[in-house]
């Protein structure tokens, strides 16, 4: 009996020393950052559900997986990393700019920034909001990079939260105006109703691509309460 003990005893140790050697893995600890940028000036996306990603590879292991790196709304992204070398790519689909982007090998080495260059269809600059009584007023320049894709709308879009894109549930009111062609663009908005009804309001302007899921907006917000 004494025997069957000193046994059950023996290997309740090896499993907690197992279970704790586990445990005492290091983490990553250093800081990756960047932005989405072309001719070095960030790229505005959506950054409400996650979708616009780059992804980190890391050659050397036996179960590779790729570590997505999620892009916000004002272009910018950031992860926790080991120490290493990594490959740093595009996930195609995934942005408003051309597929099949260069692939930028990343030394992270503590805290470590690098920015994305990416070819996009369409920029957005000189970006102007203003409020006229109840008129929202937003003029900008588009100007094309690519003759791949056409221009399928422009929009101006209010929300209540600093969240504000083309998809479900991220505007409580929008213009928008098709078959748009690059140069300066003025759209206006009425918001009387909705600077009645939120307690905050924010503006944002964008442009969808035809065939391109993903839109390219302003990489900030407008504040209008």
């Amino acid at each position: 009996m004494k025997t069957l003990l000193k046994t059950c005893l023996t290997a309740v140790l090896i499993v907690a020393a197992t279970s704790c050697g586990k445990d005492n893995y290091d983490r990553p600890e250093s800081h990756f950052s960047g932005k989405v940028v072309y001719n070095g000036q960030a790229i505005g996306v959506r950054g409400s559900n996650g979708a616009v990603r780059l992804q980190f590879w890391q050659d050397g292991y036996e179960l590779s997986t790729a570590i997505n790196v999620y892009v916000t709304q004002d272009g910018s992204y950031s992860s926790i990393l080991f120490d290493g070398v990594y490959k740093l790519v595009a996930v195609n689909g995934t942005g408003p700019w051309v597929s099949a982007q260069d692939t930028v090998i990343v030394t992270v080495n503590g805290n470590t920034q690098k920015d994305y260059e990416v070819t996009p269809y369409y920029t957005l600059s000189n970006i102007d909001y203003s409020i006229t009584g109840n008129i929202l007023n937003a003029s900008f320049d588009i100007t094309g990079v690519t003759a791949d894709r056409a221009i399928e709308y422009v929009a101006l879009m209010v929300n209540k939260t600093q969240f504000v894109d083309f998809g479900d549930g991220t505007h409580v009111n929008w213009v928008r105006v098709p078959d748009v062609t690059p140069g300066r663009v003025t759209l206006q908005l009425d918001v009387a109703n909705d600077i009645a009804e939120q307690k905050a309001l924010y503006a944002r302007v964008g442009l969808k691509i035809v065939g391109i899921g993903e839109g390219i907006y302003d990489t900030g917000v407008y504040k209008i309460k």
